[in-house]
């Protein structure tokens, strides 16, 4: 039998433990006198648990226990369903998170913000009533919103696209006008340079 070094990582834990036997046990060995990496390795594993072997047990301190009988909630266990007590359990359970002072607290400043966010921009502001709290029109509300925030989007992007290919029109312009003043200009050089070069009559 013969191991490779996944395997070898595989019976690593057996060995750990004692519980290799016989021909695994032998492959084992055999795998580690072979391989310097998987002896390395095998090595660093052993001596690791060798040391937590040795390591001696730690008694936890008596202020720890007098500290955990201190924190655990005092009095009967409140029953699901059973009366006020069931009910208080209950809605300490799911309304404990939302009334802790941190939540709290985030709350009220959330509230406070969009106050003076309403009386900044003059916001009206009127107390719900039945009316609003319908799903359906709360719905269409979303709905129109939500297609009214797409038609902005829309918008804004053909502008975008419209202003981008005007820019482009003029750069191709401005550039195409440049090129024909440069040949123009080269062409009256090349007029005015005709003459001087022509041969002079002979004497």
């Amino acid at each position: 039998m013969k191991l490779n070094c996944a395997e070898f990582e595989i019976l690593l834990c057996d060995a750990v433990d004692g519980q290799l036997r016989g021909e695994a046990k032998a492959a084992f060995e055999s795998h580690r006198e072979s391989c310097a990496a998987c002896r390395e390795y095998a090595a660093d594993v052993l001596g690791a648990a060798a040391f937590m072997e040795r390591a001696a047990t730690v008694e936890p301190p008596k202020e720890l226990i007098t500290k955990i009988l201190y924190d655990l909630p005092r009095g009967p266990k409140a029953v699901p369903g059973g009366g006020a007590a069931g009910l208080k359990g209950f809605l300490s359970r799911w309304l404990g998170p939302v009334l802790a002072p941190k939540m709290a607290m985030g709350m009220a400043m959330t509230v406070l913000s969009l106050s003076m966010l309403a009386n900044v921009f003059k916001v009206p502001v009127r107390p719900l009533s039945a009316v609003d709290l319908d799903p359906v029109k709360i719905w269409v509300s979303v709905d129109d919103q939500a297609h009214r925030a797409w038609n902005r989007a829309v918008k804004y992007y053909e502008n975008l696209r419209l202003v981008f290919e005007i820019q482009s029109r003029l750069q191709e312009w401005t550039e195409q006008e440049e090129m024909e003043r440069q040949n123009q200009l080269r062409n009256e050089a090349e007029k005015l340079s005709v003459p001087s070069n022509e041969a002079k009559p002979l004497q």
